[in-house]
């Protein structure tokens, strides 16, 4: 996990923590149709998961109405891939599939990738509470934080579920009205 910092580890296992793997299943019903960047020791237990080296999350289907995305944060120097195409990834599949996306990113709101795949595609950000958040590093809690501030993405039409779930862990912001003008 870099967001364009030091490695501050080796591990590729960052996972989500259980409360807010709990919080997005509340969003969706109880349900996560899709993690399409799951690892060996995710807890997310989405219907169907995609895992790197058998299936890479880029590459394959985001037809499925509700997904859930964590993805890497540094950059792939073999696929040649960044958090970049995830996020961009997350907006096609709410614009092409009418898909529900919620993303546990890395708050950089002065990257392009936000600017192209944040403000004016997505409907909600909750920047977390949790500004150093504890994620579960190969299959425990770490005991340091994050060296970021992280925020989950909304990409939907059901803000208010959104927004009940995840104020209480931080602030949310409804930038649904950015999305007026942008070409689908």
């Amino acid at each position: 996990m870099t967001a364009g910092r030091k490695v501050n580890t080796q591990s590729h296992h960052w996972c989500t923590p259980q409360k807010y793997v709990d919080a997005v299943r509340r969003v969706f019903g109880g349900v996560i149709d899709l993690d399409p960047c799951s690892n060996k020791l995710s807890i997310v237990s989405a219907t169907t998961e995609y895992k790197l080296p058998l299936s890479d999350g880029l590459q394959e289907s985001w037809n499925y109405e509700r997904i859930y995305v964590n993805p890497p944060y540094g950059s792939d120097p073999q696929r040649h891939t960044s958090i970049r195409d995830w996020l961009a990834r997350c907006s096609h599949a709410h614009d092409t599939h009418q898909s529900e996306v919620i993303a546990l990113v890395p708050v950089a709101t002065n990257t392009s990738h936000w600017k192209l795949h944040v403000f004016g595609a997505a409907a909600a950000v909750s920047f977390l509470r949790d500004t150093r958040l504890k994620f579960m590093v190969d299959g425990v809690e770490s005991k340091k934080g994050a060296p970021m501030a992280c925020a989950m993405v909304y990409y939907g039409v059901r803000f208010d579920s959104f927004d009940h779930v995840f104020s209480e862990f931080g602030a949310v912001v409804d930038i649904r009205r950015l999305r007026k003008g942008r070409k689908q």
